[in-house]
């Protein structure tokens, strides 16, 4: 993210609101993720993460300092995990897939509000990510409405990006959960059994793009899912990237 900050060091104001995009973003994503955890697991039966205050919105309950500090470097954090019961609930097995699941759900609800005010067309889909087109904008000068499309689009990306990185079925993002709240018992038990490969699935993911020139890795299997979901929520067509 300091390398897109980069490209508008001659503009202040573009280099804030960008700064801005990813504040709002990081701290609506996250927090309303894990808040979304706790809230649901309360909300089941399970009083853990209301004892350890974790029902709440306020952000210095759920922000992790070194989640945080990745999520501005790369684009991809964390925040505090909510501990959870899922025996204090009356469907233990349910209730670890609808906890997990509504992490990654609230960032598409963040990605749908901020989206709204670009699919009606009253501002513009401005990606950082495009940075031609980003330096171009930088050296002439922003208009107003397209400081305000930067920052709109900004937030819908990473919101967007947090949630489909967190559904992914890998250890131990929420996907890996989900799926396991989800199947039957004995496939369920079988899949388990990945749970302590996870770190290195993600850590092989992650590796992948550098060894086979950006065909293949993470990125490349969430790209598609995340050029759907800004089309669903922004009204974006092509790669939401440029």
């Amino acid at each position: 993210m300091i390398f897109y900050l980069s490209l508008v060091k001659d503009d202040p104001f573009a280099a804030l609101v960008f700064s801005l995009s990813i504040a709002v973003a990081l701290v609506a994503g996250i927090s309303f993720h894990e808040f979304s955890h706790a809230f649901t697991a309360d909300t089941l039966g399970d009083r853990l993460p209301r004892s350890q205050g974790r029902v709440t919105l306020n952000p210095l309950a759920h922000l992790d300092p070194t989640g945080t500090i990745l999520m501005v470097m790369v684009g991809i954090g964390w925040g505090k995990p909510v501990q959870f019961n899922p025996y204090a609930t009356r469907n233990p097995k349910a209730a670890i897939g609808l906890v997990s699941a509504a992490g990654p759900l609230s960032n598409f609800i963040v990605a749908a509000l901020f989206g709204l005010p670009i699919k009606l067309d009253m501002v513009p889909w401005i990606s950082p990510f495009n940075t031609v087109r980003f330096s171009e904008l930088a050296n002439r000068g922003f208009s107003t409405n397209e400081y305000a499309g930067l920052f709109l689009t900004s937030i819908v990306l990473f919101s967007i990006i947090l949630g489909v990185f967190n559904l992914l079925p890998i250890a131990p993002l929420d996907g890996f959960k989900v799926v396991l709240g989800f199947l039957p018992k004995d496939l369920a038990r079988e899949f388990a059994k990945l749970e302590p490969y996870g770190i290195m699935i993600l850590i092989a993911g992650f590796m992948l793009p550098f060894l086979s020139g950006g065909k293949f890795g993470l990125f490349a299997v969430m790209q598609p899912v995340i050029s759907l979901l800004a089309n669903l929520f922004a009204g974006v067509n092509g790669d939401v990237f440029l």
